[in-house]
């Protein structure tokens, strides 16, 4: 369906596919694009299977299915945001004790009284958390990354 346009796709979100989180029911994932203004190439597409358009910004457009339980994020393929969400993802995979700092904070979170979970209230309560655990994975990453031939490596912010 959105073969041409489509380039990368990836299961994003730290909350639902890092292994043994158990914090929420939606499924996110972040489907990199050539051209996001080029909505006709992918977007058209997945309003026809039923998704719904929730947020239209600049470089980012977010769908979610009918049933509520997926998201899908489109990106432009060179956006930073996906390898962020990624270093997140990769991160509580791999390290136990943010792991479950990620899960306590949002289990925290979620018994709190919001208009609605995509209030900006709760998208900065939990900001400070997650960017924590970023700086320690990117920390990781450069420890593991080691020296190379080719000179340092970059880090991604």
């Amino acid at each position: 369906m959105l073969e041409p346009s489509v380039d990368r796709l990836d299961g994003c979100r730290a909350g639902t596919s890092a292994s043994r989180v158990l914090v929420k029911l939606i499924i996110d994932i972040v489907v990199a694009v050539r051209d996001i203004t080029a909505e006709e190439e992918y977007l058209d597409p997945l309003l026809a299977c039923g998704y719904v358009l929730r947020v239209r910004e600049p470089g980012h457009r977010l769908l979610r299915a009918e049933s509520r339980d997926l998201h899908l994020h489109i990106l432009e393929d060179a956006d930073p945001a996906i390898d962020e969400y990624l270093l997140l993802r990769d991160h509580l995979r791999a390290d136990e004790t943010d792991r479950h700092l990620h899960e306590s904070t949002k289990r925290d979170l979620m018994t709190r009284a919001w208009a609605d979970m995509n209030a900006y209230a709760y998208t900065v309560a939990k900001t400070g958390v997650i960017e924590e655990i970023k700086a320690r994975a990117r920390s990781r990453r450069g420890a593991h990354r080691g020296p190379s031939s080719n000179g340092p490596c970059p880090e991604q912010d």
